[in-house]
């Protein structure tokens, strides 16, 4: 009996409440929303840092540095446009820095696909 208690007590608890917590199909409010967009940047900004390893792999050093000074342009370009500064705080559009981290890593990967079909255009790193 004791233990068909604990049992049910570990799924309410451990299961049931983390499952209902993390329903991103259907946000209750504006917190919820932004724990879901949260999750999603942060899946995307892991694929983002796989997809520079995977080019950076491939590049010699001079087109090492091309991109290392273009990516920083990115990230001020993705943070001027998706945060912002007022008297009330310091705000960041996650819905926007998704996007943009989404588009850079498709943009790195078509320079990995490059990279393997015909080689490595420095030109195209500096974007």
């Amino acid at each position: 009996m004791v233990k068909n208690i604990l049992k049910i007590l570990f799924l309410l608890f451990f299961v049931v409440v983390p499952l209902s917590a993390d329903n991103c199909e259907n946000p209750k409010n504006d917190f919820d929303g932004l724990y879901c967009l949260n999750k999603l940047y942060v899946v995307a900004d892991k694929d983002l840092n796989d997809s520079y390893k995977k080019l950076v792999g491939k590049l010699d050093s001079s087109m090492k540095n091309t991109l290392k000074i273009a990516q920083r342009r990115w990230i001020e370009s993705r943070n001027n446009e998706c945060s912002w500064k007022d008297e009330r705080g310091f705000y960041v559009n996650m819905q926007c820095a998704t996007n943009k981290t989404v588009d850079r890593k498709n943009y790195l990967d078509e320079r990995i696909r490059e990279c393997i079909a015909s080689g490595c255009q420095a030109g195209k790193l500096s974007e």
